[in-house]
């Protein structure tokens, strides 16, 4: 409200830029295509504040019809207007009709309850830090995913939160207020700009990435109106991807550091798996890929030889926003060491053929890599099939 003439302004231009003459014709441009798909309305019980139990009888009590926990995402599809379930992947994730406004509910206000697309709670959840853990936020802004972080970890450790942006960074510190949290630590700063050596993280061992990306994967995103079509070229895409990868591999540089969460809110193929790939090849002798939830539906494009071990998100397949999560895991030493004994093996096996494998990379240095890559990964996979 407090921006209202601005945004009324905003709108006089924008239907005079498109021709029209009322807002309902601004739907039949290019957003129309999902301009009528709804996605259900997902509820996090905020574990900090109340339990899932309690939360589904007090909905009970307000006429609400429980339909107990789903087992498919096709039941999500036909909830009635007082009818909720519990979600079949996430067990704090409750699931309402579209339309259900809780904005004003007593629950949410009080911050019992979080509105948060199921998309959005899987790299909390997927990253599962210990309670009493260290844990960062890399790119933490507007919180609720800090918010869901510090409740798996029962608001034990700590949580160093980053954003670069001074009025998010402020939305948030609300945010995790009223949710109740008190494990965390804000900092306005770059988190490029962050040194993995300070002492203050040396106990760092899991660390979430949601860095910024296109946006594509946003259901009814008003963006598709205003953004011109520079926003999705490859130009665009490249350039999110290089800081995207400039993001992962400082976050796997922090010296403690266990897990990774990679996620964005992107389709593309340059902001995912291109990017993951990238960082394997850069890093694959200290980190492997996890195959994430081998039950979930939509998996990562098969580019690579580890890309359906990553997991996509999609309106269509899976009730939520698009979205893309990948989670990298330290190798222990044993690997470690069977990585760089069959790099050695390989250079003494091209070194007796007569092969210089210098020059072979330099006339093919992305297959040389890629192919290496994967006689690494089947070696182990044949030692450990062996022990």
């Amino acid at each position: 409200m407090k921006h209202r003439s601005q945004l009324n302004s905003a709108l006089a231009r924008l239907k005079v830029k498109k021709k029209v003459s009322c807002n309902e014709d601004l739907l039949e441009t290019k957003a129309s295509s999902t301009a009528d798909f709804q996605l259900p309305r997902y509820v996090r019980v905020n574990l900090l504040k109340n339990t899932v139990e309690d939360v589904i009888d007090y909905f009970k009590r307000e006429g609400y019809n429980y339909q107990g926990q789903a087992t498919s995402v096709a039941e999500l599809r036909h909830l009635g207007q007082k009818q909720f379930t519990c979600d079949l992947h996430i067990p704090e994730l409750l699931v309402f009709h579209p339309k259900i406004d809780l904005h004003e509910h007593f629950l949410y206000t009080a911050g019992h309850i979080i509105l948060q697309d199921k998309a959005s709670c899987l790299p909390a959840y997927l990253l599962n830090p210990p309670a009493g853990s260290h844990v960062i936020d890399a790119c933490a802004a507007p919180g609720n995913k800090s918010s869901h972080l510090a409740a798996i970890l029962c608001n034990k450790g700590k949580l160093f939160a980053f954003d670069l942006d001074t009025k998010r960074l402020s939305t948030m510190g609300t945010l995790l207020l009223r949710a109740g949290v008190t494990c965390h630590e804000l900092a306005n700063q770059d988190f490029l700009l962050v040194d993995p050596t300070n002492p203050k993280y040396q106990d760092v061992k899991y660390i979430l990435l949601d860095p910024s990306c296109s946006g594509s994967g946003i259901v009814n995103r008003l963006n598709q109106l205003t953004d011109d079509e520079a926003s999705s070229s490859s130009e665009r895409l490249q350039a999110l991807a290089s800081f995207q990868c400039k993001a992962l591999n400082h976050a796997l540089s922090f010296p403690s550091v266990e897990r990774v969460i990679y996620s964005t809110c992107s389709i593309h193929r340059e902001e995912n798996e291109d990017v993951v790939e990238e960082i394997l090849q850069q890093h694959g002798n200290r980190f492997r890929l996890v195959n994430l939830m081998p039950s979930w539906p939509y998996r990562g494009l098969a580019t690579f030889l580890e890309g359906p071990w990553c997991i996509r998100a999609a309106p269509k397949d899976t009730l939520t926003n698009g979205f893309f999560v990948a989670m990298f895991e330290k190798r222990c030493g044993e690997e470690t060491e069977q990585i760089q004994e069959s790099s050695a093996d390989e250079v003494m096996s091209l070194t007796t053929t007569g092969l210089n494998p210098v020059s072979s990379s330099e006339k093919q240095p992305v297959a040389s890599t890629g192919s290496a890559r994967s006689r690494k990964m089947k070696l182990i996979r044949v030692k450990k099939q062996k022990v």
